[in-house]
Formats: structure tokens, sequence, C-alpha cells
């Protein structure tokens, strides 16, 4: 069994109480990529970098809030929690 599998196995038996903690989770991470990334304004790419964050993450919220299938919901967490983390080392070079 692989490591998305079993996660997304313990996603499925857990679901009504790990939405409230994913949404905590991820509005955190992307919150911390927001304020890193205003931090350095100066460069030419922030604005778009913000973009990627906050679309992100209203993705993941709108994916919870439509009820979509328990596969897609813990996909976009996924990828938010990827990408906000991204845009975390990014800034912090």
């Amino acid at each position: 069994m692989t490591m998305y599998t079993y996660l997304l196995s313990e996603f499925k038996s857990t679901y009504y109480t790990m939405i409230p903690l994913s949404i905590i989770l991820q509005s955190c991470i992307g919150s911390i990529a927001a304020m890193y990334i205003l931090v350095d304004h100066t460069r030419s790419t922030a604005m778009l970098e913000l973009i990627i964050c906050v679309v992100t993450c209203m993705f993941y919220n709108a994916a919870v809030l439509a009820q979509l299938r328990v596969k897609w919901v813990f996909n976009l967490l996924l990828l938010s929690i990827v990408i906000n983390v991204l845009l975390i080392i990014i800034n912090l070079l």
C-alpha cells in the first residue's frame, strides 16, 4: 500500500473530523506563504505568486463547500499544501 492510498483511506474514514482540521492547516500554511510573498514585494513575480497562493487555498475551500467527492477534496488539499510550501521555500531563499 502506497503512502497516498493509506492517507486517502484515513482521510475517507475520518472525513468529517478532517475537514475542519485540514481547512485550518491549509489556511495557516497559505497565510504564511502570503506573508513571505508580501515581505519581499520588490520582485516582479510577487503578485503572480500571491494570486497562485490565494487561488489554491480558495479551490480547496470551494471543494469542501461544494461537497465534491472525497478523493477530489483530498487531492486539492495536497495540491494546496505542496504549492504553498513551495512558495514559502522560494521566498525564503
